[in-house]
């Protein structure tokens, strides 16, 4: 007897094939006869036997079509032969496809304002949210279909009722945001903690809670992992002892661009993070990350294409570049447009003419041994770290680190939101006398930091950073630099673009005016001075271009003044009026450890005591909490300009 025979329990039908069977079973060698004969399955009496056993043990009817199918069988006709040999009713049973749209009923559908098909999907008590075309939904799928009728579902079904459930999605569905790591809605802020149950933690201006089901959606990109709970009473102090940051002015910078990160809207500054070997830009790098979007790759080489970057900020929501050697054109265009917010589109398939569309911004990392930022459109949105070299004394063993570090992050993050709730609270009522380049990034900072520090902290911090980066990219760009050499002597200049060129080659000599970086026409030179005139303004060097004549002659006017204002509100002279030689030189101050600065040789600030000395007192005072700080007593020091307030200011020779 065949191992395919059952108990039919005396069902007419099944008796009469059993019957049948004690004579002889039409699958017997059904297999091995369609190998030579295609067409074999599809006689009457094999149809027949399929048919009952579809009915009444389904598992086996699906190991005998996969068989089949490994013969050479063509199963598509093959099941709609059977269905018609079905005596279920109306003579015919569902097709695989049709079961497989009905199981889809119980998931939630919706769209994306690009168009891309969403399904929530109600697992074990929670909502998960995918990708109607991604691995996940079709998994959940073919798990439920499996649960259903025991057997697997062809891939052709599968494909066919992924199609329609699309379409439903598409045409029949509500349309909804669907967010990375962070989402908004109605003055909330949400951060999903990518953990098993899809929990989230949902933020106001009253506080922060973790909640099951949040409102908004969100996706699971690949790579992604779980935050912490976050805890609360924590010290932001304590962060401080795992980053090697040398002034009080680079922590507030740091924790304030955390806190724009955990913002669901940009825009958001790029913070870049410099320094030799061994200054530990890395693991900087990773622990900001970790902090706030866990991923199994964190650090990752620059993208080549814009098709690269487009994938990455897609399935993340902070991007850190590690170990970056320089940044050309077309990148620091594109990091531009991903700082503020920018549109991307790629080609979907070679071939078709479909586009993928992201328009977001995403906060960004880069760090490297060179000063890599030079254009001034991306210095203008970036955020400046000079980070030293980790004395041999020092250091810890990596494991030691992220140990210890795993076991502060949830008070680290607990700390975080408490200020993200600060700043929902003060938003609407902050105001700032001047609004930068990144003026919503300023206002939310502002808006966070009395939770962490006084008011008026980040804005100095914020301020003389800015005014260091003006200097450091003049000095990279050579058109930029010429211009400031050239009116070191004089108060204008007016002449056409090729005399300009000619009067800056003259001044750079024939090795800079043949690399290159410099420009080979007057037209190319006018656009470098449009892209610099922003930066050469903020040091008191005007550039206007005008029409002369009858003729309409281009003319390029180069004006200084004799002092102006920087950000940080102090009065400059202009264009590096004062030789380099006559500035005062900073030296540590006895008595003040690291913490104190005494100028030998000039005023830094307009007032000098007896001595010809200037001490600064360097305690950053922090709400709730008073200790000094002394883990830098090993570190060198950099020159900032003079601040007023709270914030105090180390300087670095």
């Amino acid at each position: 007897m065949s191992t395919l025979d059952t108990d039919y329990n005396d069902d007419p039908v099944c008796a009469a094939i059993h019957a049948a069977e004690e004579v002889r079973d039409p699958l017997e060698g059904i297999v091995g006869r369609t190998g030579t004969n295609p067409g074999a399955a599809f006689a009457p009496e094999v149809l027949e036997r399929l048919a009952a056993l579809k009915r009444h043990d389904r598992a086996a009817f699906e190991a005998v079509r996969a068989q089949l199918k490994n013969a050479g069988c063509r199963v598509t006709a093959l099941d709609d032969a059977v269905s018609e040999e079905s005596a279920e009713a109306g003579g015919r049973s569902p097709k695989q496809a049709d079961i497989l749209i009905g199981l889809a009923q119980t998931a939630e559908l919706f769209r994306t304002p690009d168009g891309t098909g969403f399904a929530d999907l109600d697992i074990n008590g929670h909502r998960e949210t995918r990708p109607i075309r991604a691995k996940g939904f079709r998994r959940w799928l073919a798990r439920r279909f499996f649960e259903e009728t025991g057997g697997a579902p062809s891939s052709e079904a599968l494909q066919s009722a992924l199609n329609v459930i699309e379409a439903k999605a598409h045409f029949d569905a509500p349309e909804r945001q669907v967010h990375v790591r962070v989402g908004g809605l109605d003055g909330r802020l949400y951060l999903d903690l990518g953990d098993e149950t899809w929990r989230a933690v949902e933020i106001d201006a009253t506080g922060w809670r973790v909640i099951d089901n949040p409102p908004v959606r969100f996706r699971r990109a690949s790579g992604m992992k779980p935050l912490p709970v976050p805890l609360r009473g924590g010290s932001i102090e304590t962060l401080r002892s795992f980053l090697n940051v040398q002034t009080d002015a680079d922590f507030v910078l740091v924790v304030s661009w955390m806190l724009a990160c955990l913002r669901d809207r940009g825009p958001y500054p790029v913070i870049v993070l410099s320094g030799e070997q061994g200054s530990a830009k890395s693991t900087f790098s990773a622990i900001l990350r970790t902090l706030l979007d866990p991923n199994t790759a964190p650090l990752r080489a620059l993208a080549r294409e814009d098709r690269d970057l487009f994938i990455a900020a897609t399935n993340g929501h902070v991007l850190a570049f590690d170990n970056v050697s320089g940044l050309p054109a077309w990148i620091s265009d594109t990091l531009c447009r991903l700082a503020t917010g920018g549109g991307f589109a790629v080609r979907q398939l070679y071939s078709d003419q479909d586009e993928v569309l992201f328009d977001a911004a995403r906060p960004v990392i880069l760090n490297g041994i060179e000063d890599i930022v030079t254009r001034p459109d991306l210095a203008d949105r970036a955020i400046f770290l000079t980070l030293e070299p980790i004395p041999e004394e020092r250091r810890r063993p990596e494991q030691e680190l992220w140990a210890t570090f795993e076991l502060e992050r949830p008070r680290i993050l607990g700390v975080l939101l408490d200020a993200v709730a600060k700043g929902l609270a003060e938003l609407p009522r902050t105001k700032l006398d001047k609004l930068p380049r990144m003026a919503d990034f300023a206002l939310w900072a502002t808006a966070c930091e009395t939770a962490l520090w006084p008011s008026g902290t980040f804005w100095s911090a914020y301020c003389g950073n800015r005014d260091e980066a003006v200097d450091g990219v003049i000095d990279a760009d050579p058109i930029a630099a010429g211009v400031r050499a050239l009116m070191t002597t004089r108060t204008e200049w007016t002449g056409t673009a090729s005399e300009l060129l000619g009067a800056l080659a003259d001044m750079a000599g024939e090795r800079i005016a043949k690399a290159k970086t410099w420009p080979d026409s007057p037209r190319a030179l006018a656009g470098r001075l449009r892209r610099a005139a922003t930066f050469l303004r903020k040091i008191g060097i005007d550039i206007d271009f005008d029409r002369e004549g009858r003729a309409r002659t281009r003319i390029i006017r180069i004006t200084t003044r004799q002092s102006f204002t920087t950000e940080t509100g102090r009065a400059r002279p202009s264009a590096w009026s004062a030789p380099f030689a006559d500035r005062p030189k900073l030296i540590p101050a006895k008595g003040f450890g690291s913490h104190g600065l005494r100028t030998v040789g000039g005023d830094a600030d307009g007032s000098r005591t007896d001595s010809g000395s200037i001490v600064r007192d360097n305690s950053l005072k922090i709400n709730a909490e008073t200790d000094a700080d002394g883990a830098d007593a090993n570190c060198r020091l950099r020159s900032e300009p003079e601040k007023t307030g709270t914030l105090a200011w180390r300087a670095r020779l």
